[in-house]
């Protein structure tokens, strides 16, 4: 188990890396006189991402970004465990419909925003949708092979008991697909992110993927870098929270292998 200051240690390891790395980057940029509008220095986007925040642009458009990710994600979670439950459970409809959740996932969420933005609109139903879908896939895959996992022999012992078959699910099968569920949970909640921003990158008149695009096209480039880190920091809280939850949820299993990225 990792101690406390293991973790201190590991944490300061890590942003000793991003020091030296962000230390690196401001020196090519230096030495190399590279323009600002190919690759900005560090300091010009740390300034950029200031002002962001300052302005507010950050903290309203951000905000937006977050909403349409959470309730997507929270959505597309629920259907994702409530299907991968039933198909799980049922072989007739694992049969049927896993072939076709496989086929779903093939298809580009990229390609399909468009038609998304038409459906659903420019405000924030178009991305809780593309968060949706995006997240859909890992929960579902990861529900199926978490409940088909399980130890036949396990059981086999609570039916030996004249266990129901809801008692098998509660107390065998459920538990021992929790850290399969979780797996793709923290998939689905970084998808989810990206999903938000390229619906707001088709259509949109807010949030993050909105701002970066504004960016871009004024040729602000550390508004783009900015725009991005402030993405990746919000991506990084949101799989910290849901890690965190999974460790006080699944605290007798370490997070293991993913099914479905």
């Amino acid at each position: 188990m990792t101690t406390s200051s293991q973790r201190a240690g590991r944490f300061l390891q890590q942003v000793g890396v991003a020091i030296g790395f962000l230390l690196l980057w401001e020196l090519i940029v230096r030495v190399l006189q590279v323009p600002k509008f190919i690759v900005p220095s560090p300091y010009d986007v740390l300034l950029s991402i200031w002002l962001g925040f300052k302005s507010g642009v950050f903290l309203t458009n951000g905000w937006y970004t977050l909403s349409a990710t959470l309730i997507g994600f929270a959505i597309g979670s629920l259907i994702g465990f409530v299907l991968g439950v039933l198909v799980s459970q049922v072989d007739v409809l694992y049969r049927l419909l896993y072939p076709y959740v496989v086929a779903f996932q093939t298809v580009p969420k990229v390609a399909i925003a468009p038609l998304v933005v038409i459906w659903f609109g420019f405000g924030i139903g178009s991305k809780i949708a593309m968060a949706l879908m995006i997240c859909f896939f890992p929960v579902v895959v990861n529900t199926i092979e978490g409940l088909r996992s399980v130890n036949p022999e396990r059981i086999m012992l609570l039916r030996s008991y004249s266990a129901s078959r809801f008692d098998i699910f509660r107390f065998v099968e459920l538990p021992a697909a929790l850290p399969f569920i979780f797996a793709g949970l923290d998939i689905g909640i970084v998808l989810a992110v990206i999903g938000t921003v390229v619906g707001e990158f088709v259509g949109s008149t807010a949030g993050l993927g909105y701002v970066l695009m504004k960016f871009n096209h004024e040729i602000d480039i550390a508004g783009v870098f900015a725009s991005i880190v402030v993405l990746s920091v919000l991506g990084v809280l949101l799989h910290l929270i849901l890690r965190v939850v999974q460790e006080r949820v699944v605290f007798w299993a370490k997070p293991g292998t993913t099914i479905g990225a």
